[in-house]
């Protein structure tokens, strides 16, 4: 296996910046490592071998050529397959658009290609990111490298899981309730959520549109603040993006990496935890907390009691508008065109035939669930009700925030569970996402890094929340909390995950 892959993004560029290696080889041996393990782990729905190493040689001969260039220039990425990648299929996991080419980028994809980010592909992920496991991706599921039995989360397991085995040192993922920390915690990575806004959902196949946004997935906190720099910043095509210009979040890191944690107030959610939560996810989170308080930190427990409805609000909120979002899928315009067997081919019967045939039984529940909410007579009952709820919930976050500087649970409440556990019961997958959920209720970011292994062996993750606009404390606080678990671990985490070598 090349050495090349087991380079941190940011210990990459470094090598290709020192002229000690060249993007194509860089990119070459990740596509290498895709060709020899994916067939187990099935992160990737589409691979662009002959486009990554194209745009791979087109930033050596710019290296060498003496140009000034991006940090990351060269470094290889993989794009969730919910982000418009032109030239590229583009499916968002759905038989809906099978086989779909976009004729445009979406505004980050833009950016990673003006930064010289050789794009490896698109990755698999739950249908039109509805689910926690990519287990109704509708090309099959993807599997967690650290057990081949288990789910890698969702919905962006393929994002997680690609960076996880080694097939990616940077990814992109989408989070609407979860869907990039969730991931991140059961394979042992790094995931963060920015502050709604903050990263453009221009290009981005919506499912709720007041909860999106894509993000990071990447090994280390320093790799996730260097690619948020690439992909954040105002966009005018997106009219819920932020004005201001952002900080460096990868100074935020680099200088946290180092920084005293003296007097840092951490807040602990009390409705973020206790029963649900996995003795050994329990366990681990305790032992975080404790590094915390060794380097000075300061715990306070902190209750948000509207955070107990939080889940209940997320899923009237996410199919209202996911029901309104898929409505666009109606076999007219692009994508899966169905004709009824017998009969007229009117519009009604073309329409019913296509969504039929064209989403699978999730999609389908969520937005019956949802065009149901929207109807006239329980519009202000149940939509209009959870839309106050999650009022509530920014308020407690505003009022925990005015003691604490930051807020700190589990990422989820048990490790990667296995295939078929919770596939045939809906509220029971749901449950994953009751410690991300509030944070995309709210719009602020969130991070989910390795606090370590389970009793069972697998990984835990550790979720850190900034208020608004706060994510360079996220990446200060997260890549300090990284730093002394590394002290105690010896190695990062990802390496004592069992080795794929080839493909069964």
């Amino acid at each position: 296996m090349s050495e090349l892959i087991r380079l941190t993004a940011a210990e990459l560029a470094a090598t290709l910046a020192a002229g000690e290696v060249s993007s194509v080889e860089a990119t070459q041996a990740h596509l290498d490592r895709i060709g020899a393990v994916d067939g187990d782990v099935h992160a990737f729905l589409n691979v662009s071998d002959a486009e990554a190493l194209a745009s791979a040689a087109a930033v050596d001969a710019a290296r060498a050529a003496g140009e000034t260039l991006h940090p990351l220039a060269g470094v290889p990425i993989a794009v969730k397959d919910v982000v418009v990648t032109k030239g590229q299929v583009t499916t968002a996991g759905s038989k809906m658009l099978e086989g779909w080419v976009p004729p445009y980028d979406a505004t980050l994809v833009t950016r990673l290609r003006e930064a010289g980010l050789p794009i490896l592909g698109k990755t698999n992920m739950d249908e039109f990111a509805m689910g926690s496991s990519t287990e109704h991706s509708a090309y099959g599921p993807t599997r967690n490298p650290w057990d081949l039995g288990r789910i890698p989360g969702g919905s962006g397991g393929g994002s997680a899981a690609a960076v996880a085995a080694y097939e990616a040192p940077l990814a992109i993922g989408t989070d609407t309730g979860g869907s990039i920390r969730q991931p991140a915690a059961v394979t042992g990575t790094v995931g963060v959520k920015p502050t709604y806004g903050s990263v453009s959902r221009y290009g981005l196949i919506a499912l709720a549109s007041s909860l999106d946004q894509a993000g990071p997935c990447t090994r280390t906190v320093l790799d996730s603040a260097l690619l948020h720099d690439v992909i954040g910043g105002h966009d005018p095509r997106d009219s819920t993006s932020l004005p201001e210009a952002a900080p460096s979040y990868a100074d935020a890191a680099r200088a946290g990496a180092h920084g005293d944690l003296k007097g840092l107030r951490v807040g602990v959610v009390t409705e973020l935890g206790g029963e649900g939560y996995e003795p050994g996810v329990r366990a681990s989170f305790q032992a975080a907390l404790d590094a915390l308080t060794a380097a000075g930190a300061d715990i306070v427990e902190v209750t948000c009691p509207s955070f107990s409805a939080a889940l209940a609000a997320y899923y009237l909120i996410l199919p209202s508008e996911a029901s309104s979002n898929l409505a666009k899928f109606d076999g007219m315009r692009y994508g899966l065109r169905v004709e009824p067997g017998e009969g007229a081919a009117t519009a009604e019967r073309v329409m019913s035939a296509t969504r039929g045939a064209g989403f699978g039984d999730e999609v389908k529940r969520r937005i019956i669930l949802g065009t149901y909410a929207l109807s006239a007579g329980y519009y202000d009952a149940y939509y209009g009700s959870a839309q106050k709820v999650r009022t509530l919930i920014q308020r407690d976050f505003a009022a925990a925030f005015e003691q604490v500087d930051v807020l700190v649970s589990p990422t989820a409440p048990t490790t990667a569970f296995p295939f078929g556990a919770k596939l045939d019961d809906p509220l029971a997958m749901y449950l994953n996402d009751v410690a991300t959920i509030p944070a995309n209720l709210a719009g602020i970011p969130g991070i989910s890094l390795p606090s370590g292994l389970s009793d069972d062996g697998l990984p835990v993750g550790f979720q850190i929340l900034a208020p608004a606009r706060q994510d360079a404390r996220l990446y200060g606080v997260g890549a300090a909390l990284e730093t002394l678990l590394l002290d105690d671990w010896g190695a990062p985490l990802l390496s004592r995950a069992p080795k794929l070598e080839v493909s069964r």
